[in-house]
């Protein structure tokens, strides 16, 4: 293959890979899975996950659980819907998992958050609270919530 082949294909699996965080982005609430992506990306399961991890830092059931929760936070401060109203409302299936993985990225419990002052997050306003509260994976989720505290 040839360097000009490969840099078309290339900027061919980004456009893929853009659509397939698109799709994410927009059907959060819909049953996703990678085989279904993949199918709509026309790629491989296996191509789809690599590739996805290498562009975006996360695999693409990560990045739709952060799309999930950060929906979730959203809704919980609106504080009118019960927390397993929210879980469904955002495509998951099992109230443990949702809650497991909401703790995990935000922190707290989405009970808990629920429960947070709504109009302020550690004194920020709301007009700010869903850039600042924005769910991060893994270890940079600890550091962050601790600079907030």
């Amino acid at each position: 293959m040839t360097s000009t082949s490969s840099d078309a294909q290339r900027l061919h699996d980004l456009a893929r890979l853009r659509r397939v965080r698109d799709r994410i982005d927009r059907e959060f609430a819909q049953p996703l899975n990678v085989e279904s992506l993949a199918r709509g990306a026309h790629m491989s399961a296996g191509h789809l996950s690599r590739e996805f991890r290498r562009v975006y830092g996360e695999s693409p059931y990560s990045y739709l659980m952060t799309r999930r929760i950060e929906r979730a936070m959203a809704l919980l401060r609106r504080g009118d819907l019960s927390v397993t109203e929210i879980c469904f409302a955002v495509g998951c299936s099992s109230l443990g998992t949702f809650s497991t993985r909401f703790t995990e990225l935000v922190g707290m419990s989405p009970s808990a958050y629920k429960r947070h002052d709504g109009d302020t997050v550690d004194g920020i306003p709301a007009c700010l609270a869903k850039q600042v509260t924005r769910p991060v994976r893994n270890r940079e989720a600890q550091g962050t919530r601790s600079r907030l505290r």
